[in-house]
């Protein structure tokens, strides 16, 4: 028989945290995270296929895009909680469109890159819509929260990049004002400094549509900036306070009295 007074709470002093760990899993705000949610390697690959892109301009590196940008969408797929099958309805969808369009662009056509480019741009928009919903889902902001709305925002401004390349493969006129090159580097370095609304002034847009793309690219990322990420600093840098008579008496009933 354990010691102490007939009906004592003998369980007191164990951390009640254990209990909730194993029986709380359901909430799904304790225990161990649940699948999902590791943006780290996301990140990696796109910086790495954007620094690929910027630096280099053969075309099989430009051709070969659309099979990064599967990737990044298979990755962020693997990071989703979406209940089968969808996973593996969309990584199907992904691997065969990616392949098709591939095929169409080696032939040289403008509407086989247009095609292309308007597929790398549906990748990343269900790439980054499904970062984003993983990340506010998370019940508590961590450095994986941070990385995924970083990887969010580079998503963002090369699914911008792939829809001005494929604006200018369907418009026979130049993209660009004042004769400027409009190639993978440029609309790249166009899209960023778009959505980061630095407004260099050296590349602007020369038709109106491509303008009013880039005026909702600049929208997007200061919506982006202001909402999401703001939200997420602040809620990693607030501490976990509980309010003073709200805290539990860890002595137990009558303790302070007896040491009296």
């Amino acid at each position: 028989m354990p010691p102490g007074p007939p009906g004592a709470d003998h369980t007191r002093g164990h951390d009640p945290g254990v209990a909730a760990r194993l029986t709380g899993l359901a909430n799904g705000r304790t225990g161990s995270p649940p699948g999902g949610g590791r943006y780290g390697l996301l990140l990696l690959v796109l910086i790495g296929t954007y620094l690929l892109s910027a630096f280099s301009g053969a075309k099989l590196v430009t051709e070969l895009q659309v099979v990064l940008f599967a990737g990044i969408l298979l990755i962020a797929l693997r990071t989703s909680p979406l209940a089968r099958p969808w996973p593996a309805v969309i990584a199907a969808i992904t691997v065969i469109g990616t392949a098709v369009t591939f095929w169409t662009s080696l032939s040289g056509a403008r509407s086989g890159k247009a095609t292309e480019d308007f597929w790398k741009a549906l990748l990343l928009l269900l790439a980054v819509v499904m970062v984003v919903r993983r990340v506010l889902a998370k019940p508590e902001v961590t450095v994986q929260s941070i990385y995924g709305a970083l990887s969010a925002y580079l998503i963002t401004g090369l699914m911008f990049a792939a829809v001005y390349a494929g604006i200018q493969h369907l418009d026979p006129s130049d993209f660009f004002a004042n004769n400027q090159p409009a190639n993978t580097q440029t609309f790249q370095y166009f899209s960023f400094t778009t959505l980061t609304t630095l407004g260099y002034g050296d590349f602007t847009a020369a038709a109106n549509g491509a303008r009013s793309i880039a005026v909702l690219e600049a929208l997007t990322g200061q919506i982006f900036l202001a909402t999401l990420v703001a939200r997420l600093v602040a809620a990693y840098r607030t501490p976990d306070r509980r309010e003073p008579g709200l805290l539990e008496d860890v002595d137990g009933p009558g303790d302070d009295e007896d040491r009296d």
